[in-house]
């Protein structure tokens, strides 16, 4: 089943419709960020597949159909600032930026920080000379304070392309192994750990990011 079959229903049992969520993907550019956002734009033109039936309570497939009715998907790319889209899907909001670059830019995407619910970090794994500079980037989130409590997806993508870093490898140059908090249902509750974990997939060939996002889901509030 493909990730919006299940991905509305997960957020709608979980009560995300009846209050405002953002979620920010970040990461280097040309890591996917704009792909998975247009995916999920694209996917949502065909209403029959956005509610996978075993995750909805009664009622809720009307009920996202109507939070879903109105979408929109901006592109900016003024000069001075980082590429950012930004699509909406009723009180959901999804926020990318390509991080990097001089200061001035780095603060623009900082203010998007407040209520953050989640951040999924997008990592090209077949990219290997910039692991230094994405891993620089992912540094600077996983410290700021502001987003201390906030969960972390880091999706690396690319596997389709011969010669991309394994899960292992990707894992060793982020400086993530022995680091993450584990797959599957992990009860962190109790525990003061900030939710962090490492996927690899395809976003092309729309393979593995549904995995990490069921697993993030979970720590949603």
């Amino acid at each position: 089943m493909f990730l919006l079959d299940w991905f509305y229903g997960v957020l709608a049992s979980l009560g995300l419709w009846q209050k405002e969520a953002k979620i920010l993907f970040l990461g280097l550019d040309n890591a996917g960020k704009t792909t998975l956002l247009h995916m999920l734009k694209d996917e949502q033109s065909q209403p029959e597949h956005l509610c996978y039936f075993a995750y909805c309570k009664p009622g809720v497939q009307e009920q996202v159909k109507r939070a879903t009715s109105s979408l929109r998907l901006v592109q900016h790319q003024p000069t001075q600032y980082p590429t950012s889209e930004e699509l909406s899907i009723g009180k959901i909001k999804f926020k990318a930026f390509d991080l990097g670059g001089h200061q001035i830019a780095r603060r623009v995407w900082k203010d998007y920080y407040a209520k953050v619910d989640a951040v999924v970090y997008l990592v090209d794994a077949y990219d290997k000379e910039r692991f230094a500079e994405s891993k620089k980037e992912l540094d600077a989130l996983l410290s700021d304070e502001a987003l201390a409590d906030v969960p972390f997806l880091i999706l690396g993508n690319k596997i389709d392309i011969p010669y991309a870093a394994s899960e292992d490898e990707l894992r060793y140059h982020l400086g993530l192994t022995n680091f993450t908090t584990g797959k599957g249902k992990v009860n962190l509750a109790d525990s003061n750990v900030r939710p962090l974990e490492v996927f690899m997939c395809s976003i092309v060939r729309k393979m593995g990011y549904g995995d990490g996002f069921k697993w993030l889901s979970q720590y949603i509030k």
